[in-house]
């Protein structure tokens, strides 16, 4: 398997953005609604739950909800604060057990995983039988206007690129891998979230306090040149005299058999 993102930078972007999360609470609680909204569409009854790396936007609601959550983190600090029992993962194998949870939501944790079938399976074997997973993950059109304007300012700033802004996967194909997994009746669909900032660079603030910053291993070691940033920002389109960002979120569900 190609290692395509640097877990211990995962783990490192994660752990420091801990004490800074409360500046995107409102952003992470919002996207979190539209995944467990999908929850009012099923009659069935879940006692146990894992929150998969929901940065306290999950373990709480589901709490609300009646149910005893374990919240896990590839961050300790994370895992700690996120509102469920915590548990801390310590590299791509899980170490989950078996059939222990009737729910597992993994909100925007799954995008970072080298191998997602793989991390799939072992949700689907962490669930009891008929138990639900939903998953949200920024699918492919994400900062799709930022990923070309780096490109673009870096190219001309220096006649080479790096890359600078994550793959994210198809939507195409998430159905698929849910599929590959094991999961019954797997749906993935997906809705563009537009985001609207007056100063760009608070995209980029953001980005770091989700701990969402550039974790894939092909990265440059380099020092960025100064100018390279707010040449970049500076091209992003704009709506309504505000510079416009997408967020293609994908939400996945699959039932264990």
């Amino acid at each position: 398997m190609d290692q395509i993102f640097d877990f211990e930078a995962v783990r490192k972007h994660r752990d420091r953005a801990a004490p800074r999360l409360e500046r995107i609470t409102p952003v992470l609680d919002e996207l979190a609604a539209r995944l467990l909204d999908r929850l009012d569409d099923t009659t069935q009854t879940f006692a146990t739950a894992l929150d998969f790396g929901g940065r306290g936007a999950i373990a709480p609601a589901l709490r609300a909800r009646g149910m005893q959550v374990v919240s896990a983190d590839v961050s300790p600090r994370l895992a700690a604060q996120a509102g469920g029992e915590p548990l801390v993962i310590t590299s791509e194998n899980f170490g989950l057990e078996e059939r222990k949870f009737d729910l597992i939501a993994a909100h925007f944790s799954l995008h970072w995983i080298n191998d997602l079938p793989g991390a799939l399976i072992q949700l689907r074997r962490a669930l009891n039988p008929k138990g639900l997973l939903l998953a949200s993950m920024p699918a492919l059109g994400t900062l799709a206007e930022l990923r070309t304007a780096l490109l673009t300012a870096e190219e001309a700033l220096t006649g080479a690129v790096s890359p600078r802004v994550s793959p994210f996967p198809d939507l195409r194909d998430c159905a698929g891998l849910l599929q590959r997994a094991g999961f019954s009746l797997p749906v993935a669909d997906a809705e563009d979230i537009t985001f609207l900032y007056a100063d760009p660079l608070a995209l980029l603030h953001e980005l770091r306090d989700a701990g969402e910053t550039n974790a894939v291993h092909a990265r440059s070691r380099k020092f960025t040149r100064r100018a390279l940033f707010p040449a970049a920002l500076a091209a992003l389109p704009m709506h309504a005299d505000r510079y416009m960002i997408t967020l293609r979120m994908a939400v996945l569900t699959g039932w264990a058999s």
